[in-house]
């Protein structure tokens, strides 16, 4: 393999040289491949479509975590759905306040494959006593009564094949049902560029869902195509999102982030024009999102 051509859009395409292939199977759920590159390092791809890369993940893993656990700011308890790779489970305990991590994952060799060969993303987080690997489906873990968590993430694919069913209105309101009192759920929401729809679908299937106060916020992933990522917020307490940057700086912020500081924070907040339009469904004319 010289190249490999994601194929998450019909109509827009990257290509990334292959300098090396380091694993390539059929585990039971999804077609998993790691691959080295010149410019991003290691790449993980399910499917088809790019997950993380060992050169950018940093942007998408700071920006999943941080902003909802410094906002809460009384954060005690954390559920991750998905984020086999670990990059996420990362960031959350790098809080030292934080007592229980509970990932919810349906494939064990996503993590076993990643442990193995992209070691840094989780960068001993699996062997940290306070989180908990919870094995199957995450929207039937959603379901079950259990405990209830400070905030939620939801570290997904894309909402097609298995991650479908992490993008619906009652997955959303089983979420909201496992949360704390002011507790966030924070989800991946699409590149607004290339799935401007999928952006206003979780915005309003979370307000479906019963969320007081939802929003979005944007994150820049190089390798994730069309390079905007959005996250959706949702939470029943809007003091939350609306957190000002001197108070965050007043909060335990961890050392060494590469993304997340909280004047970022705050900014990721403020949305283009453009962008704002797509989260409440108003698709532009034309074939540019832009126009």
């Amino acid at each position: 393999m010289e190249w490999f051509a994601e194929t998450l859009h019909s109509d827009w395409q990257q290509r990334m040289k292959v300098e090396k292939v380091l694993y390539h199977d059929q585990t039971e759920h999804q077609d998993l491949i790691v691959f080295e590159t010149g410019r991003w390092g290691r790449v993980l791809a399910l499917d088809g479509v790019v997950q993380t890369t060992t050169g950018d993940e940093f942007a998408y893993h700071e920006m999943l975590a941080h902003p909802a656990i410094l906002a809460h700011g009384r954060v005690r308890s954390v559920c991750i759905v998905g984020g086999g790779d670990g990059g996420t489970a990362r960031e959350v305990l790098k809080h030292a306040t934080i007592e229980r991590v509970v990932m919810a994952e349906l494939d064990p060799g996503v993590i076993e494959f990643c442990r193995k060969f992209l070691p840094g993303l989780s960068d001993g987080a699996f062997d940290d006593p306070r989180l908990e690997l919870a094995f199957g489906d995450a929207a039937e873990f959603m379901a079950k009564d259990g405990e209830s968590f400070d905030v939620i993430l939801v570290d997904s694919t894309d909402p097609i094949g298995p991650g479908a069913a992490l993008f619906t209105e009652s997955f959303y309101r089983d979420c909201r049902r496992r949360l704390n009192e002011g507790g966030i759920l924070v989800t991946q929401a699409g590149n607004p560029a290339l799935a401007g729809k999928e952006l206003a679908d979780v915005m309003a299937r979370k307000r479906a869902a019963g969320f007081a106060d939802v929003d979005f916020l944007l994150t820049v992933v190089p390798t994730y195509v069309g390079g905007f990522m959005a996250l959706g917020w949702g939470s029943d307490d809007a003091t939350r999102r609306r957190v000002r940057s001197d108070t965050l700086r007043a909060r335990p912020v961890p050392a060494g982030l590469r993304y997340y500081t909280p004047d970022v924070h705050v900014a990721a907040f403020a949305h283009p024009v453009w962008v704002e339009r797509l989260a409440k469904g108003d698709q532009a004319g034309g074939n540019s999102p832009l126009t």
